[in-house]
Order: C-alpha cells, then sequence, then structure tokens
C-alpha cells in the first residue's frame, strides 16, 4: 500500500471505518496481550457503536489517516488528560494490522501531538500495555518515556505504563 495519505478530523460517518480499524487491532494486535474473554467483548456492531459514540462526544479529539483507494487505516484520539488536565493524553492509536508499518501510527500520533501543543498542553501522557513490547518501542522512537505511573484497569485485568513526552519540540498537527 503505497499510495497518498491524508490525515483529517474524523467525522461521524468515520463510525464504521474507524470501527473496522479498533476492531481489527482488538482482536490481532492484542490476541496475545488480552485474555480472549476480554477481546470477545467487541464485535462489529460494538466497535461501531463505541465509535459512534467517541466521536459524537469528541469530534475535535480524534483524527483519521485515510489512505487513497483504501479508506481509513488508522485513528488517533486525544485530548486533555483526565488526571490533570493541564497535561494533553492521547487516549488511542489504532492501525490496520494491515496498514502498519506504513508510518501511519507516526503520522498520526505527531499530528494528534502538535494539535495537543496548539491547544497549551507543555506535556502529553499516554496508557500503554506493559507487556506490549512491540507498542512500547514505537512510542520510544518517538519520544515517549515511562514516568513511573502504572495502573490495571479492571475492564481489561492487564498491567499497563505510562508514557510522557513534552510537547516542546512538537510542530504544529
Amino acid at each position: 500500500m503505497t499510495a497518498p495519505v491524508r490525515v483529517r478530523p474524523a467525522v461521524p460517518a468515520d463510525a464504521v471505518t474507524v470501527g473496522a480499524v479498533f476492531l481489527a487491532c482488538w482482536h490481532r494486535s492484542y490476541a496475545n496481550l488480552l485474555p480472549a474473554a476480554v477481546r470477545a467483548r467487541y464485535d462489529e456492531a460494538g466497535a461501531v457503536a463505541l465509535w459512534r459514540r467517541v466521536l459524537a462526544a469528541a469530534p475535535d479529539g480524534v483524527l483519521v489517516a485515510d489512505v487513497a483507494g483504501h479508506g481509513v487505516r488508522g485513528v488517533v484520539r486525544f485530548g486533555a488528560d483526565p488526571d490533570e488536565p493541564r497535561r494533553g493524553h492521547v487516549f488511542s492509536l489504532y492501525v490496520h494490522s494491515e496498514a502498519q508499518g506504513l508510518g501511519l501510527g507516526r503520522t498520526l500520533l505527531h499530528d494528534a501531538a502538535g494539535k495537543l501543543r496548539a491547544a497549551g498542553h507543555a506535556t502529553a501522557t499516554l496508557w500503554v500495555f506493559a507487556a506490549n513490547d512491540a507498542a512500547r518501542a514505537f512510542y520510544a522512537a518517538q519520544g515517549w518515556t515511562p514516568d513511573g505511573g502504572t495502573r490495571v484497569e479492571e475492564a481489561y485485568g492487564e498491567p499497563e505504563v505510562r508514557l510522557r513526552r513534552s510537547l516542546a519540540e512538537v510542530t504544529s498537527g
């Protein structure tokens, strides 16, 4: 897939394609990270319903990577950190398994960081599963480092680590 990519704000009509990206990641990328019972919580209808709610609640905080001829292949959701609103936060970043390795995640994360900086945030955080070595390496390559925060959300039952980065050097997204 070497088609042109356009990063754009998500719109409500993207819920179906964003749901498909989410579901592909949820079932493939997390296959060895989350128990099958947790992954089984989302099917196609559930994923679309989830993203309809997200897009309705925070339309300005979701960007998609739209690949010419292939449609939406990546999504990032961001906004103020719920634990410390002065910080920015990346709530989720998903790239369809068929499009991983093409730079979509890097582009989406950079653009989200730029938007967070433009909104006045000096730093940003995100949570990643502790056992997700591939994601942790990806985020480290983008300047995100562990800040000592850990959690285990009841819904997932798996340890997570909080990553943080300064947004001072990020250009506008």
